[in-house]
């Protein structure tokens, strides 16, 4: 079987493409997102493959889309370390056949994993023009740049002229990739949609603790290193962040 390597605009995130199938055909969720060794158990999707990598020392997070999977590390271990581990699991996996991911009932409303929820890209009657609209160019425009990083987008909402998305996968914690989506997607969605005035970036709760942990801790480190020192390449760049 053969398994391509791409890089993305995220140094801390890799795409393996099995050129095979990733997510079950009839997932109504166009990506699957893993956080955390319980999300993998968690229902209604628990991932078997999700459960190894998230196991291997310095992997922060496992996304599948439809036909490839990103796995993203911390900034401190180098992918030396993590590259063949992560490639030959999954590598052994797509060659046994297992199943990738399973569907379980979600008994207690847990939705463990990110993306378990309808597209939210799709068409719905309710929306109103302008968010049809947005959808729209977001679907046909946006999103297939973003998979092409190993990522995805989110379409949260649109209130008070500004449109709220949450990046998923290579793209969550990317400063490049942040910048040129911000920079994209807005300068795109003001172009076509008069009514658009900004974007910004939802964040869930857990991240948003875990983006001012970094904080502190790259803090810490500027006045260890003095005040010439580089930024991490994880952060929350120049994409406005609200919490979700």
């Amino acid at each position: 079987m053969f398994i391509q390597t791409e890089d993305t605009p995220n140094p801390d995130a890799l795409k393996f493409n099995p050129n095979t199938r990733v997510l079950p055909e009839n997932l109504s969720s166009p990506f699957l997102e893993y956080l955390t060794p319980r999300s993998t158990l968690a229902p209604p999707h628990p991932s078997p493959l999700a459960a190894k990598l998230l196991n291997v020392d310095g992997v922060t997070s496992v996304f599948f889309g439809a036909d490839y999977v990103t796995v993203s590390k911390d900034s401190a271990t180098p992918w030396a370390h993590v590259k063949p581990e992560v490639f030959s699991i999954i590598n052994e996996f797509f060659l046994s056949g297992q199943q990738i991911v399973n569907t379980v009932e979600d008994k207690a409303g847990e939705s463990g994993q990110g993306g378990t929820e309808q597209d939210s890209l799709a068409y719905d009657e309710n929306d109103s023009e302008v968010v049809g609209m947005i959808k729209e160019l977001l679907e046909t425009r946006i999103r297939p740049a973003i998979q092409e990083d190993g990522g995805d987008i989110e379409f949260r909402g649109f209130h008070d002229g500004q449109v709220l998305l949450k990046l998923r996968g290579a793209c969550r914690t990317c400063d490049s990739s942040t910048v040129t989506l911000k920079n994209g997607i807005e300068s795109m969605l003001m172009h076509y949609i008069e009514e658009v005035q900004g974007v910004q970036q939802i964040m869930d709760q857990e991240e948003e603790i875990a983006m001012k942990e970094f904080a502190k801790f790259e803090e810490k480190l500027r006045h260890q290193k003095g005040p010439d020192a580089a930024p991490s390449t994880i952060g929350k760049g120049s994409l406005d962040t609200v919490e979700g």
